[in-house]
């Protein structure tokens, strides 16, 4: 493993099933529940086995087969959410939608491009999570998925470039991509569309 490159704890992996929300008089499918699992987890070309997505317009597919989620945004949601009168304890790891709860690669320090070498698979990283009425849902307050694109903490989404299997615990190299365009960068400039 070069030491020169920054590493990462895969702390928790996180699977679930598609199942119905109610959002106002609505009924929508979502599979933003994720729970943690132990032991070593398969991962084949769209993602870990025993998981789900609910719309693959959005989740899903190759460019997004696998989520991952920095544990050290973790705080901040607590706090966004007691400020809005919503005190339920402290947030299980899988609550924000990620299959990887992850410490010590933020979205500054990842870049569009970059891999991730896992003792038995490799990840890409290729797009920030966009947050949608759903998130909003789940968090509890409307502007949860403007709160996420303002403070850049996101999570980033990975394809699966060696399938292999996954466990908690186990660390990660970093490889470099072009480095042209970090993940906060990204979902900055997406924001700053959408807020056009």
């Amino acid at each position: 493993m070069p030491s020169s490159q920054p590493c990462l704890l895969l702390r928790h992996v996180n699977v679930g099933l598609a199942h119905p929300l109610r959002i106002g008089e609505r009924r929508i499918l979502t599979a933003i529940g994720k729970a943690p699992v132990t032991g070593p987890v398969g991962l084949n070309r769209l993602g870990l086995d025993g998981d789900e997505q609910a719309d693959l317009s959005v989740h899903g597919g190759l460019d997004k087969a696998v989520y991952a989620y920095p544990a050290e945004h973790y705080p901040f949601w607590q706090a966004q959410r007691h400020a809005h009168g919503l005190d339920g304890g402290a947030l299980l790891p899988g609550f924000m939608g990620e299959n990887l709860t992850v410490e010590g690669l933020r979205e500054q320090e990842v870049y569009v491009g970059d891999r991730l070498h896992f003792p038995d698979c490799v990840l890409r990283v290729t797009a920030p999570r966009e947050p949608c009425y759903k998130f909003n849902a789940v968090m509890g307050f409307a502007q949860a998925g403007r709160s996420m694109a303002l403070a850049g903490c996101c999570g980033y989404y990975l394809a699966v470039d060696q399938p292999g299997s996954l466990a908690a615990g186990q660390r990660a190299w970093l490889e470099p991509g072009q480095r042209g365009l970090s993940i906060a960068q990204a979902i900055a400039g997406k924001w700053a569309k959408h807020a056009r």
